[in-house]
């Protein structure tokens, strides 16, 4: 059986006083295409949880009930999808900045505490903390990456239905050698690829020369 970190950091804020401690994190700022999705979790640690650890450590099974498990023993939790374009207009960083402030916004009870996965936020959220590997070391925050990458994997798995062709299922929308080769033979979708990332800039570049 998998032995899941020790949230060591759990300790230590509440041993300052602080005992609602919210998390956040954020999926998908790599891939060329589809949505980056943001989590916040307001939970206690317990005992009885599945395995939850970093998400990118996970299985897809052991996600997905995790993801079952988090969203019926949360105090709180919100998730928010920022779409390619908005992704394209204002970069990755703030679009998931952006992400993780809206879904902070709707946690009802409002945490005392806030820890982000490295991300710094404005002053109003208060008081919290950027952590380096916040998902190894915050169980909120490990729980906040799992329903991120859970709800953007499923995202992808319904573009791939939609777009049949690109390989979405497989890739997430990552730039793998089959997703640059499928996008070189079919095209860019637009409001799917991200325009202003590398190999769809490159082409969205040549194929506006073009006309």
């Amino acid at each position: 059986m998998k032995k899941q970190p020790e949230f060591t950091l759990d300790l230590h804020y509440q041993s300052q006083g602080y005992r609602l401690l919210a998390g956040t994190d954020e999926a998908g700022r790599g891939p060329i295409a589809g949505p980056v999705v943001a989590a916040a979790v307001l939970i206690h640690s317990h005992r009885d949880a599945p395995y939850i650890n970093d998400s990118k450590k996970m299985t897809e099974k052991e996600r997905d009930l995790a993801y079952a498990w988090i969203c019926e023993h949360a105090l709180s939790y919100a998730i928010e999808v920022i779409d390619a374009d908005t992704i394209d207009q204002i970069n990755i960083l703030e679009a998931s900045r952006l992400g993780m402030m809206r879904s902070l916004d709707r946690l009802m009870p409002r945490p005392d505490f806030i820890v982000t996965d490295a991300m710094k936020l404005p002053e109003k959220y208060a008081p919290y903390a950027a952590v380096i590997r916040g998902d190894q070391k915050v169980f909120a925050v490990a729980c906040a990456s799992i329903l991120a990458k859970v709800t953007r994997d499923r995202i992808m798995v319904q573009l791939d239905r939609q777009y049949p062709g690109y390989g979405f299922a497989a890739h997430k929308g990552y730039p793998t050698p089959m997703h640059l080769n499928a996008l070189n033979r079919l095209g860019i979708l637009p409001h799917v690829h991200r325009t202003s990332f590398g190999p769809v800039k490159t082409l969205h570049s040549i194929s506006l020369w073009d006309k």
